[in-house]
């Protein structure tokens, strides 16, 4: 061999070590696709009859208070496994235990419509470092367990603060939909207009009791007491959008 020359052997060599050291930039650029932020792992089937309902705003009639008004219930958030869990005393989140009652109604959200920001220049929403002063979420699950913590120190109030404030908090936490103003009135109105009915036997369940006392009423009062539920309806509507809109402070 003449001197100069280098064996095939050695170019050979150079060039397998020449790829390999690009190949990692090659590999960091497929890692920065934005698609792999929602590879969310598949959701089992929704299944009422085990109470499962991953992902899920749930909604059950209350006693009483669904008899005068059948517009208001008792709301819970479920986990990617289906479990439910419900703001529904001081202090206390009930896990698989929906106060109240099965549900009745339910909707799942879409959690491709969630800021999950593994860090702080991860966010996918508009409010960025607001959202993680807040309290930003890595996933749907971990937006549970803080919006749980943050109720365990909370006195329930129905007027105040109640099971849909805890829905609207884990919602901010996610920043469902691109926004931070998850409240209990835009809550409710979610879960009441595009919430899905569980089965014909849900149905008969919520409004039954709501036409019972109705038609009693009327027979015993007269007219009178139609004009004095729906005054009560009224008021209610009134207090919530009032109370959460203008009077901020008092609402959880």
């Amino acid at each position: 061999m003449s001197r100069g020359r280098v064996p095939m052997v050695d170019l050979k060599r150079a060039y397998d070590i020449e790829e390999a050291v690009s190949k990692p930039s090659i590999i960091q650029v497929d890692h920065d696709d934005d698609d792999d932020r929602h590879d969310f792992w598949p959701l089992s089937e929704i299944d009422p009859k085990k109470s499962k309902f991953p992902c899920c705003i749930v909604w059950t009639p209350l006693p009483v208070v669904s008899w005068l008004a059948p517009f208001i219930g008792h709301v819970g958030l479920c986990r990617e496994d289906g479990v439910i869990l419900d703001f529904s005393g001081s202090n206390f989140i009930t896990v698989d235990d929906f106060a109240f009652g099965p549900p009745a109604r339910y909707l799942q959200l879409d959690r491709t419509k969630c800021c999950l920001p593994p860090n702080m220049g991860g966010h996918t929403c508009k409010y960025g470092f607001k959202h993680t002063e807040f309290g930003s979420s890595v996933s749907w699950d971990d937006a549970l367990r803080a919006s749980t913590r943050s109720c365990e120190h909370r006195t329930y109030n129905l007027f105040t603060c109640n099971c849909h404030s805890f829905v609207a908090d884990c919602m901010n936490r996610v920043c469902y939909g691109g926004s931070m103003e998850w409240k209990m009135v835009n809550v409710a109105f979610l879960i009441l207009t595009k919430g899905k009915w569980v089965s014909l036997s849900s149905v008969v369940r919520s409004f039954l009791p709501s036409a019972v006392v109705t038609c009693l009423g009327v027979l015993l009062v007269g007219w009178p007491f139609l004009i004095g539920l729906f005054s009560f309806s009224l008021l209610l509507v009134a207090w919530f959008i009032i109370a959460t809109y203008c009077f901020k402070n008092i609402m959880c």
